[in-house]
């Protein structure tokens, strides 16, 4: 009687001793030491493992894991889940259910008596599944003896059970504070990129800046001062010590250098050689952008594909991009190291090419403009040079009109802080709702005053919270994608397939702050069974832009007013009906609804993007068309049509 009572008091002790370190212990592997401890106490442990289920894509990882025969795993892969007569640790959570065996194979009648071969053959083998409110199974939790002296007899499955039960209530806990946290982690690191990204984009279009305004003062100023600035240029963007331009003429074949600059220049060649073995000969020959490292270099000479310039002094890393437009080939851009610690990448070769293209059109520029000066001398005379030279202006211009729509990206990136500030703003107000429920349920829960019915509620308080900031943060996400691919397929989520209603009501409930205090109400007519595969994250921003749109510029603050979303199925495709019965707008405003940069309330809020946004989402994610109609005074309506069915 007395050891019994012994035993019952040291169950008490490791019960107590596992809810308090579930509150205070902010990782899931210094808790599960805890039980392991408080186990290890009230029977034999010395083996003991617990493994966590993902019910996203079906895998386990075994957060904690000790065993005399078996290696550790690694707690933080992702291991796919066996099937349930291979494994017992699968069988224990597909099925929900304990289950013990025994080396000679020994199992209940319900689990189907499997001789399951993975692992280990243990002497005594016990696992119980870990559950949550919904029984649905968070993971298993297995201890097992390679030793026929240590075997668990039914009081050790009943106490086993127990604290199982009590671990599935703590890890509840635990794992959300882990799925956040690594959350919170991915996305900064996505930040970080996208941040690196930015600035890499801003250099780039300053640097576009500067080239665009250097060939226009060469013009005037001539072309050795373009070389000598064009060197600064790309120093800014890239480690550009040793620089060189070579010049090629296509009616004899021979490439000259006006400019060159480093540790061990090309000498000038006046009246230039036939490019032959030259490197620049090699870059233009294969008419594309050259990454070479000093083994490449040598085996080239070796070769005698090139001849080394200076003998015995091969660089260490060494690039090259054609100046061309078009077929016409200018010349070549040259970098180049000597010190093995300096080396080049793809990254930095992909900089001089996009410089090399822009440089192809500045040279083109200004020698189209000497072209036609000298045309202009002699008009008479050379009457077809001064055509030729006029078409190589338009030529050149036509080409800048459209590097400076590319450049154009660039500032559309830097209007990604404006568009992604809502999502974000409602993502901080639901963590800061979040953290004060869990301060007052807390401050309930040590005052004794926490009950079933508040501790149920703290939880859909929770869940909602947990489904704004994964709904936001997926749209942020998706808004960043389409501001860096505004005329490019948004393509880049998986197609899957999903229930309408259901996801429009997410949708909407993504945007409860934002409508939150304004009197205008969101309805939809939806029928609960439309299926739809597609890209879900298309289908939200189009949604989320129009309603945005609307509040915009559809109602005046303060002003009342309705949005009727209507969906319905037609043969192979959907249609999405949307109207608000707002301010309206004439033809004219109508006719350049979808052109980017356009806006009425420009400073005001609008960016002038929200249009072609979703134009490019319907036309182009969802293969679809859009049509939009109004007029003063009677709202705007949009009629969006789809196929059900993604390809």
């Amino acid at each position: 009687m007395e050891s019994r009572l012994s035993r019952l008091e040291a169950v008490q002790t490791a019960l107590l001793e596992i809810g308090q370190r579930s509150s205070s212990c902010g990782d899931i592997r210094e808790f599960l030491q805890v039980v392991h401890a408080a186990l290890g106490r009230l029977m034999y442990a010395a083996n003991f493992y617990v493994a966590l289920n993902d019910f996203d894509d079906g895998s386990v990882r075994f957060a904690y894991f000790v065993d005399e025969v078996e290696p550790a795993p690694d707690p933080d892969q992702r291991i796919a889940l066996d099937a349930p007569e291979q494994s017992p640790t699968a069988w224990v959570i597909l099925n929900r259910r304990p289950l013990v065996r025994t080396a000679q194979g020994h199992t209940p009648r319900q689990a189907g008596g499997h001789a399951w071969s993975s692992g280990s053959s243990a002497e005594h083998w016990m696992g119980c599944p870990l559950l949550d409110q919904q029984q649905q199974a968070l993971g298993a939790m297995v201890i097992q003896s390679y030793d026929a002296q240590h075997t668990f007899y039914e009081e050790d499955q009943a106490l086993f059970a127990l604290i199982a039960s009590h671990v599935s209530s703590a890890l509840q806990g635990l794992q959300s504070v882990d799925r956040l946290e690594r959350a919170v982690r991915e996305r900064t690191a996505l930040l970080a990129h996208e941040v690196a990204e930015r600035r890499r984009a801003e250099r780039m279009q300053h640097a576009l800046y500067e080239l665009a305004d250097l060939s226009a003062t060469a013009s005037a100023g001539g072309i050795d001062l373009l070389y000598q600035r064009l060197h600064q240029i790309v120093a800014e963007l890239l480690t550009a010590e040793n620089f060189l331009i070579a010049l090629f003429d296509p009616d004899s074949g021979e490439i000259a250098i006006p400019y060159s600059s480093g540790q061990a220049p090309h000498q000038a060649l006046a009246d230039g050689v036939q490019y032959g073995t030259l490197m620049s000969g090699y870059v233009l020959a294969r008419k594309e952008p050259c990454l070479l490292n000093a083994d490449d270099y040598l085996a080239l000479a070796e070769d005698g594909r090139i001849e080394p310039v200076a003998k015995g002094r091969g660089p260490s890393s060494w690039m090259g991009a054609p100046m061309q437009l078009g077929e016409r080939a200018y010349g070549v851009i040259v970098v180049q190291s000597y010190d093995p610690g300096q080396l080049y990448g793809a990254g930095e070769l992909e900089i001089l090419a996009f410089m090399a293209n822009h440089v192809a059109v500045a040279i083109a520029r200004i020698q189209a403009d000497r072209e036609m000066r000298r045309a202009k001398a002699t008009l008479e005379e050379q009457n077809a040079s001064l055509s030729a030279a006029l078409g190589a202006v338009r030529e050149a211009q036509a080409e800048l009109v459209r590097q400076e729509k590319l450049a154009s990206l660039g500032r559309l990136v830097a209007g990604v802080a404006h568009e992604i500030n809502t999502p974000l703003g409602i993502c901080v107000t639901a963590t800061s709702h979040l953290v004060q429920e869990l301060k007052l349920t807390r401050e309930d829960l040590e005052a004794g005053q926490l009950d079933e019915a508040g501790l149920r509620q703290f939880f859909d308080i929770v869940e909602q919270s947990l489904r704004i900031l994964t709904s936001n943060t997926q749209r942020a996400a998706a808004l960043v994608k389409s501001f860096k691919q505004v005329a490019v397929d948004q393509s880049s989520e998986n197609v899957r397939s999903f229930n309408l209603r259901n996801y429009l009501d997410e949708v909407l409930l993504s945007l409860q702050p934002k409508l939150k205090g304004k009197p205008v109400k969101v309805h939809i007519d939806c029928p609960p069974d439309i299926q739809v595969r597609c890209f879900p994250g298309a289908l939200s921003q189009i949604v989320t832009n129009l309603v945005f749109n609307s509040l915009l510029h559809g109602f005046d603050d303060g002003a009342h007013g309705n949005i009727e979303i209507a969906a319905a199925v037609h043969g192979e495709t959907l249609q999405i009906d949307y109207a608000d019965n707002g301010a309206g707008m004439d033809a004219a405003t109508l006719s350049k609804l979808f052109d980017p940069f356009f806006t009425t309330k420009r400073g005001q809020g609008g960016s002038g993007l929200g249009g072609p946004i979703i134009y490019n989402l319907v036309t182009g994610a969802l293969g679809g068309t859009l049509k939009a109609t109004s007029s003063p005074g009677q709202g705007l309506q949009y009629e969006i049509r789809f196929p059900l069915t993604r390809k």
